[in-house]
């Protein structure tokens, strides 16, 4: 098997590192236009700690963290077009949601929500994007 294009890896320092075998997210020869993220949990990327105070916190440091990889990947938030979330509870569904809807621009991606049991390291939210580069 051949190697895959290493200009299709998105790295940055501004996202937590992987905490596991996959990248930050993908871009280029193998994606065409698209960028395409892992998903990201409220991990402070200077701490390698989930951020303190419940979904809220942990949504809004998710989302900082994908418009990091979004950077790296020459897109932004506005060329989303896709999003999934998992949520352990939802009933933390409308603390996510306030979060989320100030990140991103009308008209806003769409989105599938998804109640998940047992997120890496026991965070509230994990949050995955598409984008597509104009």
């Amino acid at each position: 098997m051949s190697a895959r294009p290493e200009d299709s890896v998105i790295r940055t320092p501004d996202a937590p590192e992987a905490i596991g075998p996959y990248s930050q997210g993908r871009k280029g020869p193998l994606t065409g236009r698209w960028v395409v993220s892992s998903g990201q949990i409220g991990l402070d990327p200077a701490t390698g700690k989930l951020v303190e105070g419940g979904v809220a916190a942990e949504t809004e440091r998710a989302l900082t963290n994908l418009r990091a990889v979004l950077k790296e990947g020459s897109a932004t938030l506005s060329d989303v077009v896709k999003t999934t979330v998992y949520l352990a509870d939802m009933g933390e569904f409308k603390a996510m949601n306030e979060v989320y809807a100030r990140f991103f621009p009308d008209p806003k991606p769409a989105r599938t929500t998804i109640a998940a049991r047992g997120l890496p390291l026991d965070a509230r939210v994990e949050i995955e994007v598409w984008a597509f580069l104009p």
